[in-house]
């Protein structure tokens, strides 16, 4: 009875055994993985979010249904200001626009060719659905990495990339 409670209790401590080394295998413990995570949110006439523009800098998007325009800026390293501000009205993009617009914003990780210069097409792509066409359009940001890190205003228009329906019926406004 006893050599029968000691064999449990070491097959119970093999079983954690090895249940830890897989557990820490699974997630990774050891390689020094590293998240990294975005952040959306809306209300009922704008949208925000934040998404990559390069090198760890973070842009963020603001979205205001009423008016269609889209906007982004990004903190310089060397003054801590928004330095770096971009703008495109949306509203031409999407072909059939319901008078209510019902926008969705987010973003995505994006590595796209080098621009003209020091300017670069930034590290994440800004997706954004408008509910009731069931159409999506991307745009990019055109990031300039050494006039961010000279602390330099860099003004520029948000680059639409591509766009389309995704929704193959007009959802009627009410």
């Amino acid at each position: 009875m006893v050599q029968r409670i000691c064999n449990h209790a070491a097959m119970l401590v093999l079983g954690a055994f090895v249940g830890v080394v897989i557990a820490a295998s699974w997630f990774g413990i050891g390689q020094g993985s590293s998240v990294q995570a975005t952040a959306t949110h809306g209300e009922s006439n704008f949208a925000i979010a934040t998404g990559f523009a390069a090198n760890g800098l973070e842009a963020f998007y603001f979205l205001d249904f009423l008016t269609g325009d889209l906007r982004a800026a990004v903190v310089s390293r060397r003054t801590g200001q928004f330095t770096s501000l971009f703008e495109h009205n949306i509203q031409a993009d999407f072909e059939s626009l319901s008078k209510n617009p019902k926008y969705l914003m987010v973003t995505g990780a994006a590595d796209l060719p080098r621009g003209r210069g020091n300017t670069q097409l930034g590290d994440s792509l800004i997706y954004i659905a408008e509910a009731t066409s069931g159409e999506v359009h991307s745009y990019a940001l055109p990031f300039n990495t050494s006039l961010n890190a000279k602390g330099e205003l860099q003004k520029a228009s948000l680059i639409h990339i591509a766009g389309g329906a995704f929704r193959t019926t007009f959802v009627r406004d009410e």
